[in-house]
């Protein structure tokens, strides 16, 4: 190792910040989202309003990451990091001091804006910062990461909430956030901001973009309830669409657009980028789909869910340093195709729940889904942003970054409507076969046996309370199932993709050989 090829560790410290701010950044939407019961009976929140809580961090969120390359480019890494971060804090703290709604949502509109910017300069970072022979460990520390606040921040917040105040949730970024914030302003490399940038801002495309994903996060957050053909989902959707067409056709064209989109045109990254939106709908989904079993059907609390969940954080953990190797000695593509595959069938084996599994039933798709998504998380990075030159990097990990946040929106709006439209069906079709005497669905649905000496009369209305609940819990947990495999399908779109990535460059060249030969 020669002295250039050393990193001194001035430059990890710094690394090590940028890492802290984006942790921060993406466990405040799970630890938050854990607790919003408790924040809203103690602001007086009105029901209807209190996703909203979550639902402005997320539009903030999803429009700041695309802005990040403009404002690396206009800040500098360091400077841009060390304002979110600032800003962040400062927001936390003005949650926790919030005392209604209007002042709470204000500040986590503050701290979206700003978490968002946090998490793609991170893997900018990783290609900037560290030779060739650290990137991989440089992106696992990233990836891990990354993988990791959604897998713990249903155990944090629960822990929060059932041990103190609410406050507590954001008063938690107080401390990391300044050490951040000074780690950062001190160790990161330093360079010239390019201010006058500033003024050659497209406000036209900025509005745009603001507009189009806002439209498509609100659309996305109604659909479920409202239906995807009512005219509020089919108004936001298509404002999302003509502002989105009119940000694209003055991206093309600028000569300094906000997002270079011209980012798209390589192959790899096109790919890499299409690999994290489905690896958004695996991860998301999948954190989001087991509290909706473990509380509504298993009637655990925030805690006890956290603590079952702990299992794929711990693999993840585990398997982090081995998926590091296994880089070094085979081919990005075949990894992510193994991972795209093993999240699949992870994914696939919680579509067989029951009323009854817990834990030990959870344990091994838990073990598989948290290998599966550092190998669909690490590879697809260095495939879509491993070859890029330095000066498309801030763009490309913005976009790299917002297709992940994307395809987490879409699949949770996906689950959501096949759950809680598909429950009611499926308690029916229970309700039916189960007037016409079908003891075997009696029995699955949870009634007693020395209550099975012959079909239960319906028209009891203390049979009616005694089932219901039963019927209701068994729809869901066929619903669940239903939305389980269909995310395990989309992942195994992932499969396809990189098979066909990998074998079409192949077949290009048999081909061009067949072309060139003489006949």
């Amino acid at each position: 190792m020669t002295p250039d090829e050393r990193v001194p560790i001035t430059t990890w410290i710094g690394f090590s910040a940028l890492g802290l701010g984006m942790f921060m950044a993406i466990l405040d939407i799970q630890v938050v989202a854990t607790s919003l019961p408790k924040i809203r009976g103690a602001l007086d929140i009105p029901l209807d309003r209190m996703s909203w809580l979550q639902t402005a961090y997320l539009i903030a969120e999803v429009i700041s990451i695309p802005l990040t390359g403009w404002l690396t480019r206009v800040l500098t890494m360091r400077g841009l990091f060390v304002t979110a971060i600032a800003v962040f804090t400062i927001a936390s703290a003005g949650c926790a001091l919030s005392s209604g709604f209007a002042s709470l949502t204000t500040w986590r509109v503050a701290q979206g804006l700003a978490g968002g910017t946090l998490i793609p300069v991170v893997f900018v970072a990783v290609f900037l910062l560290f030779p060739n022979r650290l990137e991989s460990v440089a992106s696992t520390i990233a990836g891990v990461l990354a993988v990791l606040a959604p897998t713990v921040g249903p155990i944090v917040g629960g822990w929060i909430t059932q041990t103190y105040s609410w406050h507590w949730l954001f008063l938690l970024n107080i401390v990391p956030g300044i050490i951040a914030c000074a780690a950062g302003w001190l160790f990161l490399p330093r360079q010239r901001p390019n201010l006058a940038l500033a003024r050659s801002l497209d406000l036209v495309s900025l509005a745009c973009i603001s507009l189009s994903l806002a439209a498509l996060e609100i659309g996305l957050k109604e659909a479920p309830q409202r239906g995807w053909s009512s005219p509020v989902c089919v108004s936001l959707f298509g404002l999302c669409f003509l502002c989105g067409m009119v940000f694209v056709r003055r991206s093309l064209r600028a000569t300094l657009p906000i997002v270079r989109l011209s980012t798209l045109r390589d192959r790899r990254f096109a790919v890499g980028c299409t690999l994290s939106f489905l690896t958004g709908i695996g991860l998301y989904g999948s954190v989001y789909l087991m509290p909706i079993f473990l509380s509504f059907v298993r009637d655990h609390g925030p805690l006890r869910i956290g603590e079952i969940m702990l299992v794929t954080g711990a693999t993840q953990l585990i398997t982090a340093p081995l998926i590091v190797q296994a880089e070094r000695r085979v081919n990005a593509s075949i990894l992510t195709l193994l991972g795209f595959a093993a999240l699949g069938i992870g994914l696939g084996l919680s579509s067989f729940q029951t009323r009854e599994t817990d834990f030990d039933g959870m344990f091994w798709p838990q073990v598989i889904r948290g290998a599966a998504i550092m190998l669909c998380f690490l590879p697809p990075t260095r495939v879509a942003l491993g070859h890029l030159p330095a000066e498309r990097l801030p763009d490309a990990s913005s976009l790299f970054n917002l297709m992940r946040n994307l395809g987490g929106a879409i699949g949770i709006a996906l689950i959501d409507t096949v759950v809680w439209s598909r429950a009611p069906l499926h308690a029916d079709e229970l309700l039916t076969r189960l007037g016409a005497g079908d003891l075997d669905v009696a029995r699955s649905i949870g009634i007693p046996d020395v209550y099975l000496s012959g079909p239960p009369s319906l028209a009891d209305p203390a049979v009616q309370t005694f089932v219901g609940p039963l019927l209701e819990r068994a729809g869901l947990v066929a619903a669940i199932d239903e939305a389980w495999a269909m995310i395990a399908a989309l992942a195994l779109v992932g499969v396809l993709l990189m098979a066909l990535s990998v074998l079409a460059p192949r077949i290009q060249l048999h081909a061009g050989h067949r072309a060139a030969k003489p006949h």
